[in-house]
C-alpha cells in the first residue's frame, strides 16, 4: 500500500506498504474542481530529498479510478493473504491480512483518493486495522496520500501513528510506477517524518513465474522495499498484471520479521457485505477524528462514490 515501529511491528508488509489489486472501476461525480481546491492542504517544505516525490505539475483528472497494470484497484473487492511472520522472541506465528477496497472516496490535498479498509491478524489476534488512501495520476502512477492505522495488543488500543499528505510535514509518495523498469532509481512511497514513515521502493526483478494458492502467474514483477531506519532489511512484493500484489517475501540479514504472505482469495462483495464494510470503515474514521487531532481531524470526511452506491 509498508508499512512500522519496533519492537511491536504489526501490519508491516501489506497495510503499511500496501497490497493492491484487480481492474478499474468507472467513477463519476466525485467532487467538483472548486470543492477539491477548497480542501487543499499544502505540505510543509521537506528538506530531506531522500523521501520526497514532487507533486508540482502532476495532474489527477480521474484520481480515484485506479487502472495501473500492476496495481489496479476495484471498489467492493476483498483480498485475503495468509502466511507467517517471526515475533521478537523468534517464534514463527500465523499471519493473515484482509484488504477491502471500499466504495469510499476521501479528498486529500484537493485530490480524491480511493479508501482501503484493512485488517492485520497475527496468531489469530487482530493487531491492526487501517484506512489508507490512494490516487492515480494522469500518467498512470499510483500514489499513496497517507494512512490512519490503529494498533492493538491483547485487544487493547496501543497507538495510531497516522500520516497524511499536507500535515506535520507529510508528503504523498508513489506506490507503483506507471511503467516500472529495472535499473532505475528508487522512489519514495510516502514521507511521514512525525511517525518515521520513510519507505522507498525499486523495481527488483521481472519476468518470473510464481504460484500462490489463488493461482499461477507468469511475467511477475518484484518490487523491493525498505526504509531509512532499516539496514540490510527488505520486503519483496510480487505483482501480477491485472491482479496486483500476489505474494510478499523478504531478504537481508537485518530483516527481523521475515514475513511470508500469499494471496489465497479474491472476493467481490455483495451489496450487504459492502454496506457492512462501509459502516465499519466510517466507524474507524470516526475514531480517527477523535484520536488524531493534528493529522486526521482537519481532513474532510470520506464520501460514498456516486457510481458505486449499493
Amino acid at each position: 500500500m509498508a508499512i512500522t515501529p519496533m519492537p511491536y511491528r504489526p501490519m508491516t508488509p501489506l497495510s503499511r506498504r500496501s497490497l493492491m489489486t484487480l481492474t478499474a472501476f468507472g467513477l463519476t461525480g466525485l467532487v467538483s474542481g472548486r470543492a477539491a481546491l477548497a480542501q487543499f492542504a499544502k505540505p510543509a517544505m521537506v528538506k530531506d530529498d531522500y523521501a520526497v516525490e514532487k507533486l508540482d505539475g502532476v495532474k489527477f483528472s480521474r484520481s480515484a479510478e485506479i487502472t495501473n497494470k500492476w496495481l489496479p484497484m476495484r471498489p467492493r473487492t476483498r483480498y485475503t493473504y495468509e502466511g507467517t511472520t517471526v515475533e521478537d522472541d523468534g517464534k514463527v506465528v500465523p499471519h493473515k491480512i484482509v484488504l477491502h477496497f471500499t466504495d469510499l472516496v476521501k479528498v486529500i490535498g484537493g485530490i480524491p483518493n480511493l479508501v482501503s479498509y484493512d485488517h492485520d491478524y497475527k496468531d489469530k489476534e487482530l493487531v491492526e486495522i487501517e484506512l489508507a488512501f490512494y490516487a492515480q495520476d494522469d500518467d498512470g502512477n499510483v500514489w499513496r496520500f497517507g494512512e490512519y492505522p490503529e494498533e492493538y495488543e491483547d485487544g487493547k488500543f496501543v497507538k495510531a501513528p497516522a500520516w497524511i499528505h499536507g500535515y506535520e510535514g507529510a508528503h504523498a509518495g508513489i506506490m507503483m510506477k506507471a511503467s516500472p523498469k529495472l535499473d532505475t532509481p528508487s522512489y519514495s512511497q510516502g514521507y511521514g517524518p512525525a511517525v518515521d514513515w520513510t519507505d522507498r521502493a525499486t523495481t527488483y526483478q521481472m519476468g518470473l513465474d510464481v504460484k500462490v494458492p489463488y493461482g499461477e502467474y507468469k511475467d511477475v514483477m518484484v518490487v523491493r522495499e525498505t526504509a531509512r531506519s532499516e539496514v540490510d532489511a527488505y520486503q519483496l512484493k510480487y505483482y501480477a498484471a491485472g491482479i496486483g500484489n500476489i505474494k510478499v517475501g523478504w531478504m537481508g540479514s537485518g530483516e527481523k520479521s521475515k514475513e511470508n504472505l500469499e494471496l489465497v482469495s479474491v472476493d467481490q462483495l455483495n451489496p450487504k457485505e459492502m454496506a457492512d464494510v462501509r459502516v465499519k470503515a466510517l466507524a474507524l474514521e470516526k475514531s480517527a477524528y477523535k484520536r488524531s487531532k493534528k493529522v486526521y481531524a482537519p481532513t474532510s470526511p470520506s464520501k460514498v462514490m456516486t457510481a458505486a452506491r449499493t
